[in-house]
């Protein structure tokens, strides 16, 4: 197809202007080939990820010779509390999105690949839920 053509031919825009307001057209987003969205989510859960981790990093640095209590206490602000928690999330994300591109790439059996692929999902979803559960209930 001729990319000119097409988008000239077509109503598929991604954005477009009413008033002030910017809308994305749900119509682009869901005619999307899946492996398109997944490679979108992968660089954007990636660009957030950046300054969650250096964010970590700076921090671990500095409560890594500390006490019990200070690590328990740095962990109990709500600003930590609420940083770490999105940290675990997207980096469990990008983890679970970059895992199933290898199983896509590498398991050729269609059921193993699906059942493979579900478990990763799970495992994705309960493991932040607990360590984010862990962390709000945690007390000094």
């Amino acid at each position: 197809k001729n990319i000119k053509n097409y988008w000239s031919n077509n109503s598929y825009r991604f954005f477009y202007f009413s008033g002030n307001n910017l809308f994305i057209r749900k119509k682009y987003f869901l005619n999307m080939n899946a492996s398109t969205k997944k490679w979108l989510f992968l660089k954007f859960s990636s660009a957030i990820l950046i300054p969650l981790m250096a964010w970590f990093i700076i921090n671990l640095s500095s409560i890594y010779d500390s006490n019990f209590g200070e690590v328990v206490n740095f962990f109990t602000t709500p600003p930590s509390k609420i940083l770490f928690s999105l940290f675990v999330i997207f980096s469990y994300f990008f983890s679970a999105l970059t895992i199933s591109e290898i199983f896509e790439d590498y398991i050729e059996e269609k059921k193993i690949k699906n059942v493979a692929n579900k478990a990763l999902y799970i495992f994705a979803i309960v493991m932040p839920l607990i360590t984010i559960i862990c962390i709000f209930n945690l007390n000094l």
